[in-house]
């Protein structure tokens, strides 16, 4: 039985939501190093924000999916949107203030309300027939694509409204919209959850012993965590050798953009070539940008490793994510992809952190260098770990995995 009309039409206003509130994170990734900078009590801890984006979007990650069973989705995407605004409103607030803690503050809460954008492209592949969901997931993740561009566009625009407090007005600009995209999405139809038995299917231990499984975690945490920890640099370094803000939002503006425009055909690779391939490929890729950054520090060479990065992190996400849900049970995937997600937001929060105090005290070229054992390593994991297990039965299809995979993102979602 297909569902109503209404509930089909939803998909679009999630992808408007998406598109709009999503530009939230590509702010916080352009401009929270470099404010971190300026407000922090020492340039070590510059990056610091950013982590706490990913701490936020980490220990948000469980309570969303239980939340949402017991008082229904658009509580939970409330509550999310509230997070949203609040870290705007504290954001100008710290930047007023010269508050480094505050300022912490509300970028975790920036990152709860990226943990419940996550969940949109999961209900929208509930809001159509079963033969539509690839599309429904696709059309928002269509959306983070344009949020890449809002990002980009609102941090330039407004970053000097304000002359004596820079992004003083990027961040209240931030809180509106999501004020009024939490005002829509109130009025957004969606299914009904269904309760599920918590016992259903095999323990977390047992999963997680698969070779597969540790292949999958070890593949999507350093592909996460790669491209976290080059893009939360590459603004500050920017500035760092001498470039001028509004480049800095354009690159991280392209990056995102990388990071979702491939979003379509990459379902498609992983049906034709299979998961670990696709995976392997996305961590060349990512090899790739780090390279390109030990070439030099012009604006153009910035932008092609950045937007080199966004496309390996796509196909080398999807590719992890995919092989993770071949190695469970449709009746175990909610746990398994939550523990999934806690993990790799939980790793990407320390490579972060770690990323700012590299560039301050080493530079650019090293943080890049670094990223290339880790590149390796993951890719020895794959070859060592992938081939060992097989795709059970009741697995989900990759290409619509693949494609519902990605929005998490972003934590740029």
């Amino acid at each position: 039985m297909n569902p109503p009309h209404h509930l089909g039409r939803s998909v679009w206003r999630l992808a408007l939501v998406q598109a709009l509130a999503g530009s939230s994170a590509t702010i916080v990734f352009a401009t929270g190093a470099v404010i971190g900078r300026d407000l922090a009590p020492s340039p070590d801890l510059a990056t610091l924000p950013v982590s706490f984006f990913m701490v936020g979007m980490a220990s948000a990650t469980l309570p969303a999916g239980a939340l949402a069973q017991r008082h229904g989705r658009i509580a939970v995407f409330l509550i999310g949107k509230l997070a949203g605004v609040l870290a705007g409103l504290l954001g100008a607030a710290a930047i007023a203030l010269h508050a480094f803690a505050l300022f912490c503050v509300a970028i975790f809460l920036s990152g709860v309300h990226a943990a419940v954008l996550m969940s949109y492209r999961f209900v929208a592949a509930q809001c159509v027939a079963a033969d539509q969901r690839p599309r429904a997931v696709a059309t928002v993740l269509a959306g983070g694509i344009v949020a890449g561009l809002c990002g980009g566009w609102l941090a330039t625009g407004t970053m000097s409204l304000v002359p004596r407090f820079p992004f003083l007005a990027t961040y209240l600009t931030m809180a509106a919209i999501i004020a009024g995209c939490g005002l829509f999405v109130a009025r957004t139809p969606l299914p009904v959850l269904h309760s599920r038995a918590a016992d259903e299917g095999r323990g977390l231990g047992t999963i997680a012993r698969q070779p597969r499984f540790l292949a999958a975690i070890v593949c999507g945490a350093v592909s996460y965590l790669l491209m976290n920890y080059l893009m939360t640099s590459a603004p500050l370094a920017m500035r760092l050798h001498g470039h001028a803000q509004g480049q800095a939002n354009a690159v991280v503006q392209w990056h995102v953009v990388a990071m979702y425009a491939p979003s379509l055909l990459t379902g498609r690779l992983i049906a034709r070539w299979g998961t670990m391939p696709v995976t392997a490929l996305g961590l060349l890729v990512t090899l790739g940008s780090a390279l390109l950054g030990l070439v030099g520090t012009s604006n153009a060479l910035f932008l092609a490793s950045m937007v080199v990065l966004g496309i390996g992190w796509n196909f080398g996400f999807a590719g992890a994510s995919s092989m993770v849900l071949e190695c469970h049970e449709p009746a175990e995937s909610a746990r398994v992809q939550a523990f999934n997600d806690f993990l790799i937001f939980s790793i990407v929060a320390v490579g972060s952190f770690l990323s700012g105090n590299i560039l301050m005290r080493f530079g650019w070229e090293v943080v890049c260098l670094l990223a290339v054992p880790l590149g390796v390593m993951a890719l020895i994991a794959l070859v060592l770990l992938g081939r060992r297990g097989r795709e059970l039965p009741g697995a989900e299809a990759p290409k619509a995995v693949a494609t519902a995979s990605l929005s998490a993102q972003s934590g740029i979602s």
